[in-house]
């Protein structure tokens, strides 16, 4: 006999969690089914414990700069991996306790298990002590998540073939490590065990790294990294085992790495979910037509959230999703909710962010391009990180800013300012007219602006806007 739920929640990360929250808000008669650990991408292996890491290997790596700003000593500096590593599993280990402790909250509602679908409202869980439980349910949230890609000829390496889903839990690193996948987490780890002394290798089959599209970001980004560690750019890599040790080539480059760090991306976890019971079509990776205003599987009581997807694997966007399937789940009319604008960010040195729309995706005879290059920007000198170039888009007739890819000191935050500038839809000349203190990083972005503001219809002159009329006759 199947048992009878309003909705069921099936993944307990990110967006699985983000549409609970939402789904409590209508109804108790929720289950949350989640086959693994309880605990998000993110807090268990992503965004933070990778933070933690690049954070000491930045500490570590600005004895470099030391004596530029007078300090001696500098050298006498020694970095304990060990003791690194512990310090980023103890911040993981704190982060990942709200997620960890769902099921302590939930009590019976939430289920250890592999669920699968067996039609739009029938679920069957596979548990530890009982197959086949079958559940009847008005709504289904599909938030199954994702994993690193590791390609099959690699598994022979074993645990030469490391992920962030393994990396962290080395109780140390070694000695010379080969990133393939120059994309945001392939650059950010790649810097980071540079910065903490080993020997790394990065290796890509496309030209430009880290998402960006535009050739003047992507220059100033190759130079910073290429600086510190090579890089092998324009042909897939290739694994060979040579001694104790794996070869990695790519065309006529290559290096020796004891250890290889897949940096591919992340592949949803849809295999076994039972899309196929939908009755709705699949495409060759498997994936139905998922509207993104409303995360609903065509017309059916069926929502497909968060990393699973395939849209963009991030926490902010899997919240979001997470939270319209659970609100639609709940509905008796779905409703389509506007998203954000888009916004990712790399952690490296300096730091990359793309904002709005990428350059690639503008149509060139509408678009305006504003440059600052941060090499002689007067703030970044005094901290010694006076290296890379903003680029900021806007529409030529209306002035309305459209995107930005940055290699620039403090992207995270420049990033933000133009994300919340490209939410309000305001033009350049808005921009411009906000303050800027002196002396701050953004300094560069004003740079950039009035770069734009000269190639926009209508703008130029004052950067203040005029004061509107008193209506006072004896004053005007």
């Amino acid at each position: 006999m199947s048992e009878q739920a309003d909705v069921v929640i099936i993944g307990a990360g990110t967006a699985g969690l983000s549409a609970l929250r939402e789904v409590q808000r209508a109804t108790r008669k929720v289950l949350l089914i989640n086959d693994g650990h309880w605990g998000t991408t993110c807090a268990a292996v992503g965004c933070m414990p990778s933070k933690a890491l690049i954070e000491a290997a930045n500490a570590f790596h600005a004895r470099h700069k030391l004596s530029a700003f007078g300090v001696s000593g500098a050298e006498a500096l020694q970095v304990d991996i060990p003791a690194v590593l512990k310090r980023v599993r103890g911040l993981r280990d704190d982060f990942v306790k709200g997620p960890k402790g769902v099921p302590g909250k939930l009590g019976s509602r939430a289920i250890s298990g592999r669920a699968r679908l067996d039609g739009p409202g029938r679920v069957v869980v596979e548990t530890g002590d009982q197959a086949g439980r079958m559940i009847e349910a008005r709504a289904v949230i599909l938030a199954p998540g994702s994993r690193p890609v590791v390609p099959k000829p690699w598994q022979t390496f074993g645990e030469r073939i490391l992920t962030t889903d393994t990396l962290f839990e080395l109780p140390d690193l070694p000695r010379r490590i080969a990133v393939v996948g120059m994309g945001a987490i392939g650059v950010e780890m790649a810097q980071a065990l540079s910065r903490l002394g080993v020997e790394v290798a990065g290796f890509d089959a496309q030209e430009r790294i880290a998402g960006i599209s535009d050739p003047d970001v992507d220059a100033a980004l190759q130079a910073a990294l290429s600086s510190e560690f090579p890089l092998h750019l324009g042909g897939s890599a290739e694994l060979a085992a040579e001694g104790d040790a794996i070869r990695v080539t790519s065309g006529d480059a290559g290096s020796l790495a004891d250890a290889v760090l897949a940096a591919m991306g992340r592949r949803p976890n849809i295999e076994n979910l039972g899309l196929e019971t939908l009755d709705v079509a699949l495409n060759d990776k498997g994936m139905p037509d998922v509207d993104p205003n409303t995360l609903q599987i065509g017309a059916l009581p069926v929502w497909l959230a968060g990393d699973g997807n395939g849209h963009l694997a991030l926490l902010h966007e899997a919240a979001d999703e997470g939270h319209i399937a659970g609100r639609n789940a709940i509905s008796d009319s779905p409703r389509a909710h506007c998203r954000r604008t888009e916004l990712s960010i790399v952690f490296s040195d300096p730091g990359v962010a793309r904002v709005g729309r990428r350059l690639a995706d503008l149509d060139p005879q509408d678009t305006a391009i504003g440059s600052a290059d941060f090499s002689s920007q007067a703030r970044a000198r005094t901290a010694e990180k006076a290296q890379g170039v903003l680029r900021v888009y806007a529409q030529k007739d209306t002035g309305r800013l459209t995107g930005a890819e940055m290699c620039v000191p403090a992207a995270e935050h420049m990033a933000h300012v133009l994300a919340l500038a490209m939410e309000r839809e305001l033009t350049v000349q808005e921009m411009l007219a906000m303050p800027f203190y002196h002396p701050v990083l953004e300094e560069g972005l004003r740079s950039a602006l009035r770069d734009l503001a000269g190639q926009v219809e209508g703008t130029g002159g004052s950067d203040l806007s005029d004061c509107p009329a008193l209506n006072i006759a004896a004053l005007e």
